[in-house]
């Protein structure tokens, strides 16, 4: 389990190839993980408290410098360290399903359109949780079963 959380760091910007749905989905539950600690830790530690005062202040950027400090600062390293490797698994994942890594770039797009998002969200999610192509693709050999022959009738 712990070897898919962090197999898309080892593969770091390798956008070629493919990744099973295990490996994207174990990458996404540490993610989570790591925001629902650090965050707890966080908040836990007087950070409710630190940003009502910061808002009540007249500086509505004062909020921003609470969050960035400490532990949110933590959260903002994380998050910057694995976003090529976010990228790297959502675009492999797609390549999974026989399909462009530029996809990934529609959908991002797509979603910053109001109203729209959700749709593109909701089955962005449901093309995440679909398996992947059979044997071997354009993008290379089924990462299930890399021994697979291509051809059925042999």
């Amino acid at each position: 389990m712990i070897e898919w959380m962090i197999m898309p760091l080892k593969r770091y910007a390798d956008f070629s190839g493919r990744s099973r749905r295990k490996e994207y989905w174990w990458f996404a539950v540490l993610n989570v993980l790591v925001f629902a600690v650090f965050g707890t830790l966080r908040f836990a530690g007087g950070g409710f408290e630190e940003m009502a005062a910061a808002a009540q202040g007249g500086n509505p950027f004062a909020v921003y410098g609470v969050l960035f400090s400490g532990v949110g600062m933590v959260l903002a390293l994380w998050w910057l360290a694995t976003l090529i490797p976010n990228i790297a698994v959502n675009v492999r994942r797609l390549h999974d399903r026989d399909m462009s890594g530029w996809w990934y770039l529609g959908f991002f797009v797509a979603s910053l359109i109001p109203l729209v998002n959700i749709i593109v969200s909701i089955g962005y999610l449901v093309l995440m949780f679909l398996e992947g192509t059979r044997g071997p693709n354009r993008f290379g050999p089924d990462p299930k079963n890399p021994d697979a022959a291509a051809d059925v009738f042999v």
